[in-house]
């Protein structure tokens, strides 16, 4: 199926990995030039070999302000005006709630809300222009069903829900769509830290840890960056153009909730 968004620009936030990754290059074989971002140059050429000659990469931190004002400018300068914007960062440290100090939570805000508010900003006015644009937050699971020990990450990451749905409702009627995609237990490098974790709380090894964790998802296994990307992709088709406000979650049935 042609998602109809070939030959638009796309920045993808934290792209040249895991699943962010998994998004831009789900976005590049739909024929969207795009942008990747994150702080490690090399990973960074990698990441664009593999994409191809219609991928840049943009090296900076999300979490500095002044940083994501010189990705957005530079994301243009590389492909034009952005119509697609992937925000997404890694998670803060997992653990009981009150072990995080004050200051874990000011940096938790600055990079895993904060950022994606003002990298969607920073972009609007190219969609809004347009009169097209997808904007998809990668959040996770635990905003629909809080998780031990992710107390710090399901804050911010609900705060970032809650106003993300109000900026989807402003400009629904310009073309614009804002959603959110929850990843489930993802066999990625930041649930690692989470089974790690468990596995020194709990005495037991990583493995153990890790399979514990995978037979508690209904499919019996963790999901995979491959079954993650073509859902971002479709969020920023134009098909998915009446889809607005919402949490897609790609977690192989793990959370219970009804809606």
């Amino acid at each position: 199926m042609d998602l109809g968004i070939s030959g638009l620009n796309a920045l993808v936030l934290g792209g040249s990995q895991g699943l962010g990754f998994a998004c831009a290059k789900a976005l590049s074989e739909e024929g969207v030039r795009v942008a990747i971002n994150g702080r490690d140059p090399e990973r960074g050429a990698e990441a664009t070999r593999v994409l191809g000659d219609r991928a840049a990469f943009i090296a900076g931190d999300v979490s500095d302000p002044a940083s994501r004002e010189r990705i957005v400018r530079d994301a243009r300068a590389a492909l034009g005006p952005i119509s697609i914007l992937v925000t997404n960062a890694g998670g803060p440290p997992p653990g009981p709630l009150d072990t995080h100090e004050h200051e874990t939570w000011l940096k938790a805000l600055e990079t895993n809300m904060l950022s994606a508010i003002h990298l969607t900003r920073l972009v609007l006015p190219d969609m809004l222009e347009a009169g097209f644009g997808r904007v998809v937050n990668v959040t996770s699971f635990t905003v629909r069903e809080p998780y031990p020990n992710m107390g710090l990450a399901t804050g911010v990451r609900a705060g970032l829900t809650g106003a993300m749905s109000a900026l989807a409702r402003e400009v629904a009627d310009k073309g614009i769509t804002v959603n959110n995609l929850l990843p489930g237990l993802m066999d990625t490098g930041a649930l690692r830290r989470v089974y790690s974790a468990q596995a020194r709380q709990q005495g037991i090894t990583e493995d153990e840890a890790k399979t514990r964790m995978a037979a508690s998802v209904p499919m019996r296994r963790l999901g995979l960056a491959e079954d993650f990307g073509p859902a971002c992709a479709f969020l920023c088709s134009r098909h998915a153009g009446y889809i607005t406000a919402q949490n897609l979650t790609v977690d192989g049935g793990l959370v219970r909730s009804l809606l």
